[in-house]
């Protein structure tokens, strides 16, 4: 059983998909920097100083806070600032992979078309050379 799963493991597809998920998680913390401490900010500002992420509509009489994080703690929330924030990282993540996929299939189709032509051996120059003479002749 633990060769069959030290088989398993050491496919080459299990071990991509692995690497796939690492760097995946490591370019969501990435995004969600860029979201959260880049993107978010500028719209705040542009919106007059509007901080998305503690933007909610309270669900009970009995939420009175003015920030998300102690308003959770008197009851029910609707965190749509939140929301909006991941929804707008989505979005960049999506738009960004999007743009990484389409260069990817680029270059793809340009090696594809462009095959190298095999190097011809002396003995096939000759050959070529014995032919297109025999043509003129």
């Amino acid at each position: 059983m633990l060769k069959e799963f030290r088989e398993f493991a050491m496919k080459g597809n299990v071990v991509d998909l692995a690497v796939g998920v690492i760097i995946g998680a490591a370019f969501g913390a990435i995004v969600t920097s860029l979201v959260g401490d880049v993107i978010m900010p500028v719209i705040g500002a542009i919106t007059g100083g509007l901080d998305f992420s503690n933007y909610f509509t309270p669900l009970s009489k009995t939420v009175t806070a003015n920030n998300l994080a102690d308003a959770k703690k008197q009851g029910a929330v609707l965190a749509w600032g939140n929301f909006l924030t991941l929804t707008l990282n989505f979005l960049i993540v999506a738009f960004v992979l999007f743009i990484v996929i389409r260069l990817m299939n680029q270059l793809k189709r340009k090696e594809e078309a462009a095959p190298a032509a095999p190097k011809l051996t002396k003995q096939e120059e000759l050959l070529i050379e014995i032919r297109d003479l025999l043509k003129k002749g």
